[in-house]
């Protein structure tokens, strides 16, 4: 049996850091956007590309964890899609469900990095999912793919009803699941035990809350047995079904060099530490540890740590750690 599979897209991201930008923020709504001069040559101060995507950060990450992890993931039939299924095999990721699109190229982002914060234009090419027959896992971990994903969802929901024992489903959805609305997204939500959003995704489906605790509930309301809410520098909020009530994690004060795959890594220790037997405490702090470790580098993974690695950062912020709220 499987420890977890990651199901989502690939893709190939390319840095760019930025120094002649600025931002311009709403004092009204906090919204604030990344400013370029229209119609000029913007110089770029660094450029970098690595494979990424959700889904393969996850199952990078994961297998470092030191579990026995699955991706399923469409890639195209070009070096993109080739780097890609060469990366996840160096990371020990079991290659079996990975399709090749023989008619399409693979999935490509731009990460405009400025001071340390990331805006990503994201392209998915349109694919044509169908979930293989896939063998029994502890756990799904599900998140962003493109627009055609409607099957998908159908086929993992059987998938989850028939495989014995029951995987128990972490879900993150991306901007295409995201932009089909609540309704749409609710039977999975049923079926998550982990949900994973962040404050503006979460505030977009269920509405706003007077507080973080308010949000969390009309976020369980909708059927997860665990909500776990990020709010960038703020830290994160979990509320679960089992009585242990609502948990606030700060973030460990690192240098932040980029913030691509935060959220990523924050997930995968969370679930991470769960399949290991931990409890709700320890995954925030697992998720906190990798979270802070990869914003130090440039991109998702080169910053996702060991079972080591993480008892290591614990160590070092040993005095934070989750507070009741």
């Amino acid at each position: 049996m499987l420890d977890l599979i990651s199901i989502g897209d690939a893709t190939l991201d390319t840095f760019l850091e930025l120094d002649d930008a600025s931002v311009l923020c709403n004092m009204d709504t906090n919204a604030c956007q990344l400013c370029l001069n229209y119609a000029d040559k913007i110089p770029v101060k660094r450029l970098e590309q690595q494979i990424a995507g959700n889904a393969c950060n996850v199952a990078a990450g994961f297998a470092r964890l030191g579990l026995k992890t699955a991706f399923y993931s469409i890639v195209g039939n070009d070096e993109t899609g080739q780097r890609i299924i060469n990366g996840m095999k160096r990371e020990g990721v079991l290659l079996t469900y990975i399709e090749t699109d023989k008619h399409r190229a693979s999935n490509y982002s731009v990460v405009l990095n400025y001071k340390g914060e990331r805006t990503i234009l994201v392209y998915h090419q349109p694919r044509h999912y169908k979930l293989p027959e896939l063998e029994a896992a502890r756990w799904i971990y599900f998140t962003s793919v493109g627009q055609n994903h409607h099957t998908l969802n159908k086929e993992l929901l059987k998938y989850l009803r028939t495989t014995r024992p029951h995987p128990q489903l972490a879900f993150n959805p991306g901007t295409h699941q995201l932009r089909q609305g609540l309704a749409a997204l609710r039977p999975i939500f049923k079926a998550s035990a982990v949900l994973f959003l962040n404050k503006e995704e979460a505030e977009s489906l269920v509405g706003k809350a007077e507080t973080m605790k308010r949000l969390l509930d009309r976020v369980r309301a909708e059927g997860p047995h665990t909500a776990v809410i990020t709010d960038g520098n703020k830290g994160a909020f979990v509320h679960d079904g089992a009585g242990s009530g609502y948990w606030y994690m700060p973030i460990f004060p690192v240098k932040v060099v980029e913030k691509t795959g935060a959220g990523d890594s924050f997930a995968t220790g969370f679930v991470a530490a769960l399949a290991h037997g931990h409890s709700l405490h320890d995954a925030l702090v697992w998720g906190t540890a990798n979270s802070a470790s990869v914003v130090t580098k440039i991109g998702p993974q080169p910053g996702l740590l060991t079972q080591e690695g993480i008892k290591k950062m614990i160590q070092k912020y040993k005095k934070i750690r989750p507070k009741k709220i």
